[in-house]
């Protein structure tokens, strides 16, 4: 397991930037965290770091945004946010799959009403807000 330590917001784009070193060849990443941790934040920085020049916001009530890189040929990033999901059919129904197993980066917000579905490679990060207002973002990889 990998930590990151966010110490600020000024250093987010740091923090950023060492979580885009350790994506390697995985596609799908679940954010963990309670509200307010920070999970949308990151993810925006994330994005940021590799290329995304759109307007970065959290998908509420799209369920998924998509964003370009502005890189050329590159694939686009798929944001997920599944706080509103009421039924496992409404993610059915959205063809997740094509979105998961697409070979783009997918950042899931609110992965624990989808659990079932997540690719058995798809890696966990928790954000958790220490006492002090740094955020620990612990990657979690299966094999």
């Amino acid at each position: 397991m990998k930590e990151i330590v966010i110490e600020n917001i000024e250093t987010i784009r740091d923090a950023a930037r060492e979580f885009v070193s350790q994506i390697g060849d995985r596609r799908v990443f679940a954010f963990y965290g309670k509200m307010g941790a920070g999970k949308t934040t990151f993810i925006k920085a994330v994005c940021e770091e590799l290329g995304v020049e759109d307007v970065i916001t959290s998908p509420t009530f799209a369920i998924v945004n998509e964003y370009e890189t502005g890189r050329l040929g590159e694939v686009p990033i798929y944001h997920f946010d599944f706080y509103r999901i009421k039924r496992i059919e409404e993610v059915y129904d959205m063809g997740y799959e094509e979105y998961f197993y697409s070979g783009s980066l997918c950042f899931i917000e609110w992965p624990e009403l989808i659990e079932d579905i997540l690719p058995e490679d798809a890696v966990r990060v928790s954000i958790t807000e220490q006492d002090d207002g740094r955020r620990i973002v612990a990657l979690t990889a299966e094999p």
